[in-house]
């Protein structure tokens, strides 16, 4: 399968357990995985479970399964596909390429400015302003910020933030978040040390304010 996909253009990174499927999908933030069931360590539902937690990077099913329960299961758990084995690898290929220009399309259809109060982020323009006053950020602030925009009232943890920040799995300590969010409170929050746009959750980590609860 592999061969087949890179044949394609696309480049694959193999994981041999659902454990080591769920640290690759974590450091490496595929943009597509392709997702066998019967998987050692952890199984495939499971590791499907895991990576829905935290993205929304298309998943294709391998199962070798036909019955109706199996598919049902893998699509309520956040799979956007699946295949019934056997089949061939050009099959596979073009299934692929089917959802990717499916998500992507769904993609461009989706909001390019992301508001919240008098704070505004535009995606394409990559341009923060807070009450129409444009504001410098580095790029580990825009991305932190982009990244609680877009799911407000998410709870992230230290480690699913780091993630987003260093996404090659460089070497850090956790705590490092604690300076990026403390430097960009103080870029975006009226009062930094009461913050009403990036919240503490005590014990779990940090989240973008809920509307609902503003």
């Amino acid at each position: 399968m592999a061969l087949y996909l890179e044949r394609e253009g696309f480049k694959t990174v193999l994981a041999h357990d659902g454990q080591q499927a769920v640290d690759l999908a974590r450091r490496q933030n595929p943009v597509f995985v392709v997702l066998d069931l019967m998987l050692p360590k952890m199984d495939g539902w499971e590791v499907c479970r895991t990576i829905r937690r935290s993205s929304d990077v298309p998943i294709l099913i391998l199962t070798a399964r036909e019955e109706e329960f199996d598919r049902v299961l893998g699509l309520s758990l956040g799979a956007d596909d699946y295949v019934v084995k056997p089949f061939s690898p050009r099959e596979l290929v073009a299934r692929v390429k089917a959802i990717l220009r499916r998500t992507r399309s769904e993609h461009r259809e989706q909001k390019t400015v992301l508001s919240f109060g008098d704070l505004s982020l535009d995606l394409q323009k990559r341009r923060v302003t807070l009450d129409n006053r444009p504001i410098s950020l580095t790029r580990f602030e825009y991305n932190l910020l982009s990244t609680f925009m877009a799911a407000p009232g998410k709870i992230f943890s230290r480690e699913e933030l780091l993630t987003c920040l260093y996404p090659t799995g460089e070497a850090v300590i956790d705590r490092v978040i604690d300076v990026h969010i403390g430097k960009l409170r103080q870029k975006i929050e009226d009062d930094a040390s009461t913050p009403r746009y990036i919240l503490t959750v005590r014990g779990l980590g940090y989240q973008f304010a809920d509307h609902d609860d503003a």
